[in-house]
């Protein structure tokens, strides 16, 4: 009697994917999955703009690629897309910076880049389905949270607009993988070069240099005065794209801890605060919101909320919308430090449901 895992693989022998392959654990061991599955599978590896200092990690990483292509001995296809990777997250991300907001450029870069492009390159190379190593499940063309809790990264695509033809090509192979523990091992099994690659957590276009060091190159600095909630001042700060609401450390002064509580971007004025309950907050404005299901749900609407992607899932209710894309959210308990330019992400259950831009 065949085997389930033969029979998928007999099923899945004509059958082409494409699987963006980053140099990480994930996407590697995405691939030797559907290469297991009898999958003709192909990687891709996106060249994106870094750093020039960063060249010397960019060949190691790309020297990685090519070990997991002889691994696997599947073929590998390279893609330069530094000059929309540029113009399209990089520049953005310095936009929002400049203008006081706290972007995710990850939502961004998934969105423009990583599924658009991606998917038009597969439909060019006669690829039935593109695949990637996200933590997510997709069941009858609807997203859900990957069986790995602590790893799900719904949260970084609730953006990406894809007709629901376009869903059914889409792949998720490690989403139902119950660990990352259980995905450094299936790696090991294969022997990829990749198993004991450490995770990164870095935005991938700092190249060499730490974040405040990114910002003053590419923004300098603008110094403007630091106040408490009453309007004492208590210092100077170097430019507020420095500062992000919530953050605690670097502010530079003593007799804290202080916290940051909110930017005056007209008078370039810090607000801090020592009092963690004025970071507390019940509402907010979304924009630029996309629902996942195409459709627009009635209202009101109750669902669960992530204001950032480590922060839990809050209830919220949507009552009223303000405009196009455009929703006033209240939460049953205040939320901790919402921060503009962030990401808002609902759920129902573990169905992503849609997200948006908080203003």
């Amino acid at each position: 009697m065949i085997s389930l895992l033969n029979y998928m693989a007999l099923q899945n022998k004509s059958k082409k994917v494409a699987v963006a392959l980053s140099g990480g654990v994930d996407s590697s061991v995405a691939c030797a999955l559907l290469k297991k599955q009898g999958f003709d599978v192909i990687g891709f590896h996106l060249r994106f703009w870094k750093a020039k200092e960063n060249k010397s990690k960019n060949k190691e990483v790309e020297d990685r690629v090519k070990k997991i292509g002889e691994a696997l001995d599947i073929p590998i296809k390279f893609f330069d897309v530094k000059e929309n990777f540029k113009k399209l997250v990089d520049d953005y991300f310095l936009k929002e910076m400049r203008n006081g907001r706290t972007p995710n450029t990850c939502v961004v870069c998934n969105r423009e880049i990583k599924f658009k492009f991606l998917l038009e390159k597969a439909k060019e190379l006669k690829c039935d389905y593109l695949a990637t190593g996200h933590y997510a499940q997709l069941k009858n063309n609807k997203l859900f949270r990957a069986k790995d809790l602590n790893k799900d990264q719904t949260y970084f695509l609730w953006g990406v607009k894809l007709a629901l033809q376009q869903w059914s090509k889409i792949l998720f192979p490690i989403g139902e993988i119950e660990s990352k523990q259980k995905v450094r091992e299936i790696a090991k099994e294969f022997n990829l070069p990749t198993h004991q690659t450490p995770s990164s957590s870095d935005a991938c276009f700092l190249g060499s240099l730490d974040f405040n060091s990114f910002l003053q190159k590419k923004l300098g600095k603008k110094k403007g005065k630091i106040v408490d909630k009453q309007g004492n001042i208590l210092g100077e700060h170097n430019g507020l794209w420095f500062c992000t609401i919530g953050q605690r450390k670097g502010i530079g002064l003593s007799g804290g801890p202080w916290f940051v509580a909110g930017k005056d971007l007209k008078k370039n004025i810090l607000v801090i605060s020592k009092n963690e309950k004025d970071l507390l907050k019940k509402e907010l404005i979304t924009r630029e919101v996309n629902w996942f299901s195409g459709g627009e749900p009635a209202l009101p609407l109750k669902f669960l909320a992530k204001v950032r992607y480590g922060s839990l899932l809050a209830p919220a209710v949507i009552k009223e919308k303000l405009g196009s894309r455009k929703y006033k959210i209240i939460f049953t308990k205040p939320q901790r430090a919402i921060t503009a330019g962030q990401s808002i992400v609902f759920y129902k259950g573990k169905e992503l449901l849609g997200g948006g831009i908080i203003q």
